[in-house]
């Protein structure tokens, strides 16, 4: 058994790169070998986004707090609320964050891939 304590684990702000607005980054867990399971909670400003990415196994999202939007490539704007779960298949271009005016926290959960691949991150949502 491992214990991931409060405070071993530090909060980073979400990398522009890979996100619109103020974003914070809380790690969770990221399992050993054999596991793959990584766990991070995400803390979205109003408005506040991914870009477009994939997740090569797939990916949970579990809205903790807010109102989550969440958006395939090519089809139109889902919203999910506090207590609420979505399964994204592996490979989906897809992104989410924080509806306008709302600030929205997520657990966000995946596996790596064969190479410690858990994300892949594409370029920023266009209005």
């Amino acid at each position: 058994m491992k214990i991931f304590k409060e405070e071993t684990r530090s909060t980073k702000q979400g990398p522009a790169d890979w996100f619109s607005g103020t974003v914070w980054l809380d790690p969770v867990v990221a399992g050993e070998a054999p596991s793959r399971l990584k766990a991070t909670r995400v803390s979205f400003g109003p408005g506040a986004r991914t870009a477009w990415h994939t997740h090569p196994r797939g990916q949970a999202l579990h809205v903790l707090s807010g109102v989550c939007h969440v958006q395939l490539r090519g089809e139109p704007v889902q919203e999910i609320a506090s207590g609420d779960s979505v399964w994204i298949e592996a490979g989906e271009v897809h992104w989410h964050g924080a509806a306008p005016g709302r600030t929205m926290v997520h657990l966000a959960m995946q596996e790596t891939d064969d190479n410690g691949v858990d994300v892949v991150w594409m370029e920023h949502v266009t209005e």
